[in-house]
């Protein structure tokens, strides 16, 4: 069901402000599986959808519309650049900026049972200057409501 762990040799060597809404950056989320991989191409980058415990679990057992409360997803995002030894690929460039969503229905009513959170570049400064920063998030979810408000279709494996 999963892609398997992704490990990240990066470590956090400084503190990381929350977000203005006050959702912390995850603890351990380097160490989360890898639930499905994207790459868009409107802005040419390349992203991790990575999945803490209740997520995994949740899409061990396929109860993901709705997601459990409990469950956070990340999104990690780089820029795609092209690969200098193979033609047709791209690889990770610059890394862009970590997103999470927290489902926590009862402490998110407003925004469909989720809190967002987002940390720019690689000194993981919080994104948006008030709480309100959430409304450019869940409004761009929108078109997926019928889908829990989640874009991500966890990678199937054999």
């Amino acid at each position: 069901m999963l892609i398997g762990a992704l490990v990240c040799a990066a470590t956090s060597a400084f503190a990381v402000e929350p977000a203005p809404n006050g959702i912390t950056l995850p603890e351990g989320y380097r160490q989360w599986q890898v639930l499905a991989v994207h790459q868009r191409s409107d802005n040419t980058t390349l992203r991790a959808v990575l999945g803490n415990d209740a997520a995994v679990k949740a899409v061990r057992e396929g109860k993901t519309n709705p997601w459990p409360d409990g469950a956070v997803l990340g999104k990690l995002v780089w820029k795609g650049v092209k690969h200098d030894r193979w033609e047709t690929a791209l690889a990770p460039g610059d890394f862009v900026h970590a997103e999470f969503m927290v489902k926590d229905s009862a402490r998110y009513p407003a925004t469909g049972g989720w809190g967002f959170a987002r940390w720019v570049g690689m000194a993981q400064k919080p994104y948006g200057t008030d709480a309100n920063f959430v409304q450019e998030c869940f409004n761009c979810h929108q078109p997926v409501k019928d889908r829990d408000f989640v874009f991500t279709h966890p990678a199937q494996l054999p």
